[in-house]
């Protein structure tokens, strides 16, 4: 049986030990930076482009929305800015690479490409069998890797991080938002019998 989109982020969330590490890193100031404007921080237009482009094929779009439409790109180049610094050499060695392994394959670059042709190009990076890969800073299964927890990161954060937007991770998981504020969930919702008014305004 095929994944749904909520078991993709779930197992992934669970099993990976990078995902833990870096959802674990307090991000206050890329939060502050997140709260005073979009604008790129980091990512050139191109870069900001590409990186958007990859994150759309690891949470991508179908009935439900995905990382393109999370904004998860704009997570991404908030964190590299503060907290998450030390992988921009993973990016600004890694993102070079997968246009060099677009063009080898189907001569084109990758934002240009189909979805399948994109899954190709990524699947290759995932494996780790590049020969071409032009980077001698980082392995591309490493970059792939740290793409893939940033994405998956930004799509479950709060939205207050720069990705989420519009609570569409949460809406894909089913994840109504904290409640804290109000007193937490009575008995009721708990087992539900009651339903659970979501952060977004709807009932479930």
């Amino acid at each position: 049986m095929p994944l749904t989109r909520r078991d993709f982020v779930a197992r992934s969330a669970f099993y990976g030990s990078t995902f833990w590490l870096l959802w674990n890193v307090p991000r206050p100031l890329a939060f502050r930076a997140a709260q005073e404007s979009g604008q790129r921080l980091v990512l050139t237009e191109d870069e900001w482009k590409l990186v958007e482009a990859i994150t759309g094929r690891i949470i991508p779009t179908d009935h439900e929305p995905g990382a393109i439409e999370a904004n998860c790109v704009n997570f991404i180049d908030k964190v590299l800015a503060y907290e998450d610094a030390y992988l921009k050499p993973t990016y600004y060695g890694g993102l070079p690479g997968v246009e060099a392994v677009s063009e080898e394959r189907f001569g084109r670059p990758f934002v240009e490409l189909g979805a399948e042709e994109q899954d190709a190009v990524l699947a290759v990076l995932e494996s780790g069998d590049v020969p071409s890969w032009p980077s001698a800073q980082v392995a591309p299964e490493e970059f792939f890797e740290a793409v893939r927890v940033h994405t998956i990161i930004g799509f479950l954060a709060d939205p207050s991080y720069g990705g989420n937007r519009e609570y569409a991770g949460w809406k894909v998981v089913g994840y109504p938002g904290p409640r804290h504020a109000l007193g937490g969930y009575s008995p009721e919702q708990m087992i539900g019998e009651q339903n659970i008014r979501t952060i977004w305004g709807e009932e479930v």
